[in-house]
């Protein structure tokens, strides 16, 4: 029997091979071109051993398919899809997908924030991402560092970060003239805080009065201090609670504070004029040799008498003064040796000049109260205080314009207001009747120092309101 040769494994047509070769190759083609989610979509597994024409159909569509899409100008929806490491291809032509970069620290630089309702310097220092610890540092590193956890809404730090992400330096613009800067050293950080000097002008309103003095000045440009400034340079001669009529008119210089072109504060008022009634007060600001400043009438004499007119400022007047005043709770007709002002609770009082302070302490029906010895001829009591101000006590001094204490109710009182005796030579008399003495004039020495400043104010004042009120008819 004769042994027939082993066949040898079937060789496939080169039809064959060269069709699997071509497949391969547009695969391979596919996967560099499209998104790994797009080809696990049509992945195929590779093999040589076809077994079919009809197989062979079958994979050559495929890669057909793969061809054909990468000349699509449109992309295939799997390309909006994240492509991830499970996913990517891992064909020797095709670059497999970089693997995620480890979180890095925020990058240095300049960073921003601004202060909103409820912020506090840790959720400010949060924000930029900034550690609790890093708020504690700098707290405990300079007393004065403390400044910046005392927080404005609208204010804006102003962080530097080092590429670790770790707190350099520290700035913040405290006002517009005033900035505060922690900066990190080799012993921690040090606090620098820099006062910008602004350049003076002078500036000029005025205002007719058609409701409150308040609401007039403010509407004339003239802040809120200033209005209370021009209220006690001319308190002694107008009762700002009693006086004070519609068509009144004020002129005011004062000094403005400018930095950048940029007004950011007012300085004193240089000089005022106040037309009550018909009649026109008028005052200058005066500094003499000594570098004492009061307030003068344009000719040189004081503004400031022996008593501030009205102890409280922009009260109401509820009660005068009356010999035959029936008690509101009492209820029988007795004396009112004083004047009543009504004013919110709290509101600050003056003391009407100079003086020893007899008692300040409780006392019957008035409640809390200050008496205050003015030389040997006057004294003065303020009753229903809510309280006494820092310093005030029996035994000491106060000065005129001094705040001595705040409106209340204590004693026999149907509500918040001062109770005010003015007593001359021990005699009770109306304080809002009462001629007031006069104090000193400029001195003979300084007059013409003095004139040489006041005249031309006056004429400004004049001149200014001239311009305005031309402007104001064209």
């Amino acid at each position: 029997m004769t042994t027939e040769p082993s066949k040898a494994p079937p060789l496939y047509p080169k039809t064959h091979l060269l069709a699997a070769s071509g497949i391969a190759a547009l695969l391979s083609l596919a996967l560099l071109v499209f998104p790994s989610s797009d080809v696990e979509a049509k992945k195929t597994t590779l093999s040589l051993e076809l077994e079919s024409p009809a197989e062979q159909l079958t994979q050559d569509q495929d890669a057909a398919d793969a061809a054909q899409a990468t000349n699509e100008p449109v992309a295939s929806p799997f390309a909006q899809i994240e492509n991830t490491e499970e996913n990517a291809p891992q064909t020797a032509e095709a670059k497999p997908a970089p693997e995620p970069l480890a979180e890095k620290p925020k990058a240095p630089g300049h960073r921003e924030v601004v202060v909103s309702k409820g912020d506090t310097l840790s959720t400010l220092f949060e924000k930029v991402g900034l550690p609790a610890t890093a708020v504690h540092e700098i707290l405990a590193s300079d007393k004065q560092a403390k400044q910046f956890s005392q927080l404005k809404r609208g204010q804006k730090l102003e962080f530097e970060l080092n590429p670790e992400g770790q707190l350099t330096s520290l700035h913040s613009k405290v006002s517009d003239l005033e900035t505060i800067t922690l900066t990190k050293n080799d012993k921690g950080y040090a606090f620098n805080r820099v006062t910008a000097k602004p350049t003076v002008r002078t500036a000029y309103v005025h205002g007719v009065i058609n409701s409150s003095l308040s609401q007039s000045a403010a509407r004339a440009g003239l802040s809120h201090s200033l209005t209370m400034d021009m209220a006690s340079v001319f308190g002694y001669d107008v009762d700002f609670a009693q006086d004070i009529r519609q068509g009144d008119e004020f002129d005011v210089i004062y000094e403005q504070k400018v930095v950048n072109g940029k007004a950011v504060g007012n300085g004193p008022i240089l000089s005022a004029r106040f037309t009550n009634r018909g009649k026109t007060y008028t005052a200058v600001r005066y500094t003499n040799k000594q570098g004492n400043s009061s307030y003068y009438t344009a000719d040189g004499n004081s503004m400031r008498k022996a008593f501030i007119r009205t102890p409280v400022d922009f009260a109401r007047i509820s009660s005068k003064f009356s010999m035959g005043r029936k008690h509101p709770i009492l209820n029988k007709i007795r004396a009112h040796k004083g004047v009543d002002y009504a004013a919110p609770r709290g509101t600050p009082i003056k003391a009407a000049g100079d003086g020893k302070v007899l008692l300040a302490g409780r006392r019957g029906g008035y409640g809390n109260t200050v008496i205050i010895q003015h030389g040997n001829t006057y004294r003065t009591l303020y009753g229903h205080m809510q309280g006494f101000a820092k310093g005030v006590k029996t035994g000491g001094t106060v000065k005129q314009g001094q705040v001595i204490g705040f409106i209340g109710t204590t004693g026999l009182s149907t509500g918040p207001h001062l109770h005010y005796e003015f007593q001359v030579n021990g005699v009770h008399v109306d304080p809002l009747g009462q001629k007031l003495p006069m104090a000193d004039p400029i001195a003979k020495a300084e007059r013409a120092r003095f004139m040489a400043q006041s005249q031309p104010l006056m004429a400004r004042m004049d001149q200014e309101k001239a311009t305005m009120l031309a402007s104001s008819k064209r």
